[in-house]
């Protein structure tokens, strides 16, 4: 008990910290360079790879456990990330932001993947088994609070710097400020407050040259996995249309009509795509949680390949009739997320259950690899198809790959018990 009551001062936190610097790579950045007037094929190509620190993470993992100890990494990921975040703010307003902002972004997208690492790594030493049971759903709420304040907030008082300062540049340099004094002072907080537990040491060299004898065999025994290929397949190609659709739906509302967008102001992107939208996505992935422990991964699979999937249609609609209704928006970024945060449960559900057996933890991380992957490979060309179609017609052929996740679907081989949670019998 009193390991769970200390648990309560650095793991709400900590997760928190975990969601922020991600986030502000992979979606605060797109906005970013939209506000700069960075066209969408260049917007997509850069933004789509800062996912590679996420791609590789699973095979410099080891290296975080032999130079230092997790909290060690944490405390010192987390203020190397807030000063990386004051020289952002700090570069936004040069006329060579765009080299300066990537490279910094780039440094911390590194120390995000590596904070993670130590983060997961961190959580498992400091608390007991049933601590870690009693965290689990605690851990998950406040790294989607990160979600709601990053893609949310922060993007809802940039828009309304924007307005205030009449300076897109300064609006940007300020909220990444914020942004910087909130990493930092994580930092300084965890630096006080983390445990030290005695397990939590670096490994000696003679370990280290078992860590990497057991990891090749770890990625030889992966890849020697019955089923193999369609695994690979589904974990490369179910999110195909929804890894092009995400790239593009922030530039598609803040576009002028005349562009074929919705002239959206930041501020107002803040509410619906980074609060109700986000809201629509915890909802999902809630009752996707619910439907599957109650029927089963295989029962809900292809219910869930469709909740992925026809939704997308929104944004043919809103992409072709541009209304000017923001309830009408709004409504319609909610049924879209809603169903992604629904559809997009069997796949992390599938990537468990494919990791099972030997290894279990090392496999997942290494599907979580290739679930990196499958988001960033077709981000970088879909801005490039947007261009050379226009919006309307890139979100039917967005609608056209939804067929590539029928199919990967359709073969996978899944045991109709797993996912189900099981009855107790006295």
């Amino acid at each position: 008990m009193e390991n769970i009551k200390k648990g309560w001062k650095w793991i709400p936190t900590l997760y928190f910290a975990e969601g922020l610097p991600y986030f502000a790579v992979t979606a605060i950045s797109v906005i970013l360079y939209k506000s700069m007037g960075l066209s969408n094929s260049d917007i997509a190509l850069y933004t789509s790879w800062f996912y590679l620190p996420w791609v590789i993470k699973p095979f410099w993992s080891p290296i975080v456990d032999m130079l230092s100890t997790r909290r060690k990494w944490i405390v010192a990921t987390q203020l190397l990330m807030g000063a990386t975040l004051a020289s952002i703010a700090f570069t936004i307003p040069l006329a060579s932001y765009l080299q300066w902002t990537i490279c910094l972004f780039w440094l911390m997208a590194f120390s995000s993947a590596t904070h993670d690492i130590a983060a997961d790594g961190f959580y498992m030493l400091g608390m007991s088994e049933e601590g870690q049971s009693f965290f689990a759903g605690i851990r998950s709420t406040f790294y989607r609070i990160a979600t709601i304040f990053g893609q949310g907030v922060l993007i809802y008082i940039a828009g309304k710097l924007e307005i205030f300062t009449g300076n897109v540049a300064l609006s940007w340099s300020i909220t990444f400020g914020i942004l910087c004094v909130m990493l930092t002072l994580l930092g300084i907080y965890h630096s006080r407050t983390l445990p030290t537990p005695a397990c939590d040491t670096a490994r000696s060299i003679t370990s280290i040259k078992e860590v990497f004898s057991g990891f090749k065999n770890i990625i030889a025994t992966f890849f020697k996995k019955q089923g193999i290929v369609p695994a690979l397949l589904f974990m490369l190609l179910f999110r195909l249309p929804e890894a092009q659709l995400v790239k593009l739906i922030n530039p598609f509302l803040m576009d002028t009509k005349a562009d074929g967008g919705l002239a959206m102001s930041v501020e107002q992107i803040g509410i619906t795509y980074g609060t109700i939208g986000v809201i629509g996505l915890i909802i999902g992935g809630i009752l996707g949680g619910i439907c599957i422990s109650r029927g089963g991964l295989k029962r809900w699979l292809w219910p869930m390949v469709m909740a992925i999937s026809i939704p997308d249609l929104v944004y043919v609609y809103l992409s072709y009739a541009q209304p000017d209704s923001l309830w009408l928006i709004n409504s319609c970024v909610f049924i879209e997320q809603l169903g992604y945060g629904f559809g997009f449960t069997a796949y992390m559900l599938y990537l468990i259950y494919f990791a099972q057996g030997e290894y279990p933890t090392a496999h997942y991380a290494i599907s979580t690899a290739f679930m990196a992957l499958s988001m960033m490979l077709p981000g970088m060309i879909s801005g490039y198809i947007q261009e050379s179609l226009g919006y309307f017609y890139f979100f039917l052929w967005v609608i056209i790959c939804c067929i590539v996740t029928f199919i990967v679907s359709a073969q996978l081989k899944i045991d109709e018990n797993f996912g189900k949670k099981h009855k107790q019998t006295n």
